[in-house]
């Protein structure tokens, strides 16, 4: 079941749908198994949009790549591309910083590779204002 808000977020992703690749969804027995497997609970958000699109690309050809837990690329939960293992990584910007998501928290933001930190203003309460937050993050005109 999709939240009122996420719904919101994808009704707006789609009047885009040409700059848009979206895997089919996981089911919530993939998500479940992969969480198990891996010893941790990923947001609830971030699960909603797993099981509309697991994993992707919004915004192409210079957005955001989305992982999943059935579709490669697959999320990587040893990455080393984070600042500790209290964050998954769970995506990537095509400058190669990629988006996290703290283990058991809401919390979504974005890992500075170069400057090895996670700025204030890319943390995000949730997945949906994350994804709110992709046009301004990415440079590209809000067309809708």
């Amino acid at each position: 079941m999709i939240s009122d808000s996420l719904q919101k977020t994808i009704n707006k992703l789609n009047k885009r749908r040409d700059e848009m690749f979206f895997y089919d969804g996981a089911t919530d027995d993939q998500i479940s198994d992969f969480e198990k497997a891996n010893n941790i609970t990923l947001p609830a958000q971030f699960k909603e949009w797993l099981s509309y699109s697991d994993g992707g690309e919004c915004y192409i050809p210079a957005g955001v790549q989305f992982y999943g837990v059935a579709h490669k690329p697959i999320i990587d939960v040893n990455c080393d591309n984070r600042p500790n293992e209290n964050y998954i990584v769970i995506g990537t910007f095509p400058t190669g910083d990629p988006v996290l998501c703290e283990k058991n928290k809401n919390s979504i933001s974005i890992f500075n590779l170069e400057d090895g930190r996670i700025e204030e203003d890319e943390v995000f309460p949730d997945f949906s204002r994350f994804l709110d937050a992709l046009e301004e993050l990415l440079g590209v005109d809000d067309e809708t």
